[in-house]
């Protein structure tokens, strides 16, 4: 039985992952888990899995839920994410929570050598250097969650990693992939969030929507499996059948499909090397399907990934202001404080106006979090 620290439980890749401990409760045990501010769900879950340890947002709520559940041990806030990462009986940290609030427990984790599930691309984005020494200095294995890097993961699994000639990430285009630039200037919340394929949370069914979430994914990638970011390419494929490709070289190309369903790549994370049914799953019918589409990316309508592309080639602090930038507008544009188009203006003002500090440490790259999310709040006023 694999002993389980989940960060971001009530999140959506949280309560997926729920569900997968819910199915196989003789192959997982859920020993620790962060929350939010979801109350009502935190308690939901902790009836269901009996945690040891429940870290919540706020004092108050930890407090509380202390009273109602006496034998259970209660935390909250940052330290909170620390301890729940760091459970000594958890032997697989999953971190799902949204943004770069998971990167200091996370790599607290990764300290005491255990596996890292990784559904967060920011921890990646913005500390992928200092991520990726720590794991192989403490022998922790990094598995991704992300469907687009567990695909790669998979189309290299007994290859010779020397013989890649390119990855190929897969991108379904979002909720305004059949809007020209110039028709988004009007478009609303409701809108954005109305995804074709997937079923995602707030802040990265926008990012899907402006195409961020890919320039992440690129990012990320070249972190994961140490490729230049010449040889990661971004396709659009409106389906979502084919999750990624890996091209080798001598010629052959070989990719992950499946059906859209978040719960695959995570189960695969939790259950690896090992493969179980995922319960109440489609399976892949491609002659049901007929067609498959494909079209290459336009970094003028998509500037969003252009702009990751950059950061990614100067490498920095401009990943974490750019990161930082992307999660404060996305925040201002479901508050409707900003329009669509002006998420990609913000970050594109952000990367022009940072001085970039290469190879930065833990503190730096923290720094340049704070201080650019409040340049953000302040053009806005």
């Amino acid at each position: 039985m694999k002993k389980i620290s989940l960060l971001g439980a009530t999140g959506s890749i949280g309560l997926q992952t729920i569900d997968i401990l819910l199915a196989y409760p003789e192959k997982f045990k859920l020993v620790a888990f962060s929350s939010g501010k979801n109350i009502e769900k935190t308690i939901e879950i902790i009836k269901q899995l009996q945690p040891e340890l429940v870290s919540v947002q706020e004092e108050q709520a930890a407090t509380d839920l202390q009273k109602q559940f006496p034998t259970i041990h209660f935390t909250y806030g940052k330290k909170g994410l620390v301890e729940v990462a760091t459970h000594p009986d958890s032997t697989v940290l999953l971190n799902a929570v949204l943004g770069s609030v998971g990167l200091e427990s996370t790599l607290a984790a990764i300290r005491m050598g255990k596996t890292i599930a990784i559904a967060n691309k920011e921890t990646l984005v913005t500390a992928g250097h200092i991520v990726m020494a720590e794991a192989k200095k403490h022998n922790a294995t990094i598995l991704p969650v992300d469907s687009e890097h567990s695909a790669i993961f998979q189309s290299m699994n007994g290859e010779n990693k020397k013989q890649v000639n390119r990855i190929i990430i897969t991108a379904s285009g979002g909720s305004f992939r059949d809007k020209t630039r110039e028709e988004l200037k009007q478009v609303t919340v409701k809108e954005a969030l109305n995804h074709p394929n997937w079923s995602m949370g707030a802040k990265i069914t926008i990012d899907s929507a402006t195409m961020m979430n890919k320039g992440l994914e690129v990012i990320e990638a070249h972190v994961l499996f140490d490729l230049p970011y010449d040889q990661i390419d971004v396709l659009l494929h409106k389906e979502s059948i084919i999750h990624s490709l890996v091209e080798y070289d001598d010629t052959s190309v070989i990719a992950q499909l499946g059906t859209p369903d978040m719960r695959v790549p995570i189960q695969y994370a939790l259950s690896f090397p090992d493969r179980y049914p995922v319960k109440n799953s489609t399976r892949l019918n491609l002659a049901q399907i007929g067609q498959l589409h494909f079209k290459e990316v336009d970094f003028d309508r998509y500037r969003a990934i252009k702009l990751a592309y950059d950061a990614g080639r100067t490498g920095g602090t401009v990943l974490t202001a750019m990161n930082a930038a992307n999660e404060a507008a996305v925040s201002l544009f479901l508050q409707e404080k900003i329009s669509f188009l002006q998420i990609d203006e913000i970050i594109e003002q952000i990367m022009n106006d940072h001085n970039n500090i290469l190879m930065p440490d833990l503190e730096t790259i923290l720094h340049v979090d704070s201080e650019t999310r409040k340049t953000v709040l302040g053009m806005v006023k």
